[in-house]
């Protein structure tokens, strides 16, 4: 394993799915993260709700059981996934029904909030929870009380809610889909997680990890990761998080014959990063191919790179060379020695653009004079 220190979290394997995409790790290794870890340390104890925020497949349910573990509370842990909820037996679900409440409510049963009591409620993807349920969400939250469909009387409630997002709940807000009394309730304290990209401490201590588990489901003895391998993985933008890092690796075992080489890496064709799409700055979504790129390492990379810049930028500006030039902020005389290599104009191009010039010596000019 690595010999750079993080602590470790761990999904538990007999309740996760095979075809999750959730995370099943998390190594706090990289300085933001210990950071991180040292605020859910501080937190965990308190009765207060948690927001925690981040892409998919960072591990914010990994974060959630994490706050229950540091915590006072003597409850179980209960995760619900909102997203989903049956849209017509959510209220039911969370809140619990009588016998008869609705057409096959054959028996009473409890919601998950009162499998909680006593423990930690983790509501994951809260952003999907509809309109209606948002409001008597919010009453349980401020009553501290459940009733469940179908009754009257009210469950006194002792549990502590974690909710979870991959949305920005303020532009949700502002859209009118989430309400801003509910969202007030849930951001008392709020964590942001950091995608795998931004704390590339972590992207080794995980890589190593999984290596290890997946090396030992498959009695193997744990290959090395060439030096060309390790760049790749930390170069690599992990638009899926640590749950790809976690399908990466365990493909490149079957598929290794011998030590992990960057070939044996399948990384996502995706073309965009989870956080980059049209609403992004165009600025981000570049840096994101940028990323793959480094990651493949083709040949020549910055001078092809150089060429599709000039190009694009010379067919943008309709092939007119000083609006290229301005738009580029470089000066003419270095725009037309990089369009001369690249084919694009001839020696003679100045004369034939400005008739009214004419060339009396390398790089000078002179008005024509009738």
């Amino acid at each position: 394993m690595s010999d750079q220190p993080g602590r470790l979290l761990v999904y538990p394997e007999s309740s996760a799915h095979p075809l999750s995409i959730r995370a099943k790790a998390a190594i706090f290794a990289d300085p933001k993260s210990q950071a991180l870890l040292d605020q859910l340390d501080r937190v965990a104890p308190a009765d207060a709700p948690v927001l925690i925020v981040g892409e998919t497949g960072t591990g914010k349910e990994l974060v959630a059981r994490h706050l229950h573990t540091q915590s006072r509370r003597k409850g179980a842990f209960v995760a619900v996934n909102c997203g989903a909820l049956s849209q017509t037996l959510a209220e039911a679900e969370l809140f619990g029904h009588q016998a008869g409440a609705f057409t096959g409510a054959n028996e009473t049963r409890a919601g998950w909030f009162e499998a909680a009591n006593g423990g930690t409620l983790f509501l994951d993807e809260i952003g999907d929870l509809p309109l209606p349920l948002q409001v008597k969400l919010l009453r349980v939250l401020q009553e501290r009380e459940v009733v469940r469909v179908g009754s009257r009387k009210a469950i006194p409630l002792d549990v502590r809610l974690v909710a979870a997002t991959n949305i920005d709940l303020a532009a949700a807000v502002s859209a009118g889909h989430f309400r801003l009394d509910l969202y007030y309730r849930l951001n008392v304290v709020t964590f942001d997680l950091p995608p795998l990209r931004d704390r590339r401490g972590d992207i080794m201590p995980l890589a190593e990890h999984f290596l290890f588990k997946y090396s030992e489901k498959l009695r193997l003895e744990p290959p090395a990761l060439t030096p060309a391998t390790r760049q790749a993985l930390l170069h690599y933008a992990w638009p899926g998080n640590i749950r790809e890092l976690e399908n990466v690796i365990h493909f490149a075992l079957l598929t290794a014959d011998g030590d992990v080489r960057p070939e044996h890496l399948r990384f996502a064709a995706a073309p965009q990063t989870a956080t980059t799409g049209p609403t992004a700055p165009p600025i981000e979504n570049i840096a994101a191919q940028l990323d793959q790129l480094f990651a493949a390492a083709p040949a020549e990379l910055y001078q092809t790179l150089e060429d599709l810049i000039v190009r694009r930028a010379f067919d943008h500006c309709s092939h007119n060379q000083v609006q290229t030039a301005r738009l580029l902020g470089i000066s003419r005389n270095v725009l037309r020695t990089l369009l001369k290599r690249l084919g694009l104009i001839s020696s003679d191009t100045a004369a034939e653009e400005y008739p009214d010039l004419r060339l009396v010596a390398p790089g000078q000019t002179t008005r024509a004079v009738s």
